[in-house]
């Protein structure tokens, strides 16, 4: 097996680099390498100037407006989209909603809503937690019943991230009851600002308003708005979240946290008047994040060599979705401890227009440290909770 990335790998690196370098601009990249909070029209100006060059939609084949990279150039692509500074783009219609509905939709629904997001002209929200039904989502109770053309979708759904930056929303609802509890469940596309629907914000442990309660009270949308037969949705679940768990794969996000406390680490002089980077302890813990770090990269890039092969993935998915995680929210907490109690006190009111303190107290990078730590607890619980994919790998995996 070839880990190793071919000349023309590394050629189609130096070109993103460089195009990244030269496109993203530089109030974007501050405020994402300051950790501070973006608006949607942030995100979204970057989305334009990534859709212009093509490059919006790096897992999307060229017949519908991708790329048509292989597997190893969305891998560098999404290794120097994070390394560079560049901003997360809303995931839910670009790496989500549009493989699914490639994969199951009719020739209306893709011809409708790809062009859009791609575009950006619809931005996409995902339906699918509710109060009783997070991890367990088969026991999911929002229901949708065929009322002559029309579907009728009730119920209430919960974590709904951006749903108040989004113009639609992919959903599960419950279409029929069976005896096993993930059949009966279909998968529908709902226009946000639908007669019936209620967005109320869910702040985080960082102050801030990501997350929302929605609820849907007799919405009624087109009988055309199933996508799959009804009774699917548990599969299309399926091949969505497998889509979720390895998107972004690729670790430059971790590489330039690691980088930043490496600097401040550097730099930042301890009461001895020796920098930071000189105490023993906190040398040892880069050491050690490093080389889980570097590990998961050779898993991650094991997976890649596996699916470039046109292998599929087992329990690799997995195993990268929890270590992926675990070394993120150590990265978040170490760098935060690396800055010291400067970054603890943030404006709670400002955090809406941006992360952090207003102005920074002290060095700039200071500014999102300690919200940016708190939200990093949640992506262990998100795209099925780490301890659901260890449950999920001591099955297949070990038999238990």
């Amino acid at each position: 097996m070839n880990l190793r990335f071919s000349a023309s790998d590394l050629a189609f690196r130096e070109q993103v680099r460089a195009f990244f370098r030269e496109h993203l601009p530089d109030d974007i990249r501050l405020k994402t390498l300051n950790s501070e909070a973006l608006a949607r029209n942030d995100i979204m100006r970057w989305h334009s100037i990534l859709h212009k060059r093509g490059w919006v939609a790096p897992n999307w084949p060229k017949e519908y407006g991708g790329p048509g990279w292989s597997v190893t150039q969305k891998y560098i692509f999404d290794e120097e989209h994070g390394l560079s500074g560049a901003p997360r783009l809303i995931q839910f219609g670009l790496g989500m909603c549009g493989p699914v509905l490639m994969a199951f939709g009719t020739e209306l629904q893709k011809s409708y809503h790809l062009p859009r997001i791609l575009s950006g002209e619809h931005v996409w929200a995902q339906g699918y937690s509710e109060p009783g039904a997070g991890s367990d989502l088969a026991s999911l109770k929002t229901r949708a019943r065929l009322d002559g053309n029309e579907w009728v979708i009730s119920g209430q759904k919960l974590w709904t991230t951006q749903a108040h930056m989004a113009d639609w929303v992919f959903l599960l609802a419950r279409t029929s009851d069976e005896p096993k509890k993930q059949l009966g469940i279909s998968f529908f596309l709902i226009p946000l600002d639908s007669p019936g629907i209620e967005i109320r914000p869910i702040h985080l442990l960082d102050g801030l308003h990501e997350t929302n309660a929605v609820f849907y009270d007799d919405v009624r949308i087109p009988k055309a708005n199933i996508v799959g037969e009804p009774g699917a949705g548990w599969t299309i679940a399926k091949h969505l979240l497998a889509h979720e768990r390895m998107a972004g794969g690729a670790l430059g996000q971790h590489k330039l946290i690691l980088s930043q406390i490496k600097a401040i680490a550097a730099e930042s002089m301890r009461l001895n008047g020796k920098p930071l980077g000189q105490d023993a302890t906190f040398a040892r813990r880069i050491a050690e994040v490093e080389g889980d770090l570097r590990t998961l990269e050779a898993l991650t890039l094991k997976a890649l060599a596996k699916v470039s092969a046109d292998r599929a993935l087992g329990a690799e998915a997995n195993v990268i979705k929890i270590r992926g995680t675990e070394v993120l929210q150590r990265l978040t907490e170490l760098r935060m401890e690396a800055l010291g109690p400067a970054t603890l006190p943030y404006d709670i009111d400002a955090l809406e227009g941006g992360w952090g303190n207003r102005p920074a107290v002290g060095d700039p990078r200071e500014n999102g440290i300690a919200p940016r730590y708190l939200h990093m607890r949640k992506v262990s619980i998100y795209s099925g909770s780490n301890e659901i994919q260890h449950n999920i790998i001591a099955k297949t995996v070990l038999g238990l």
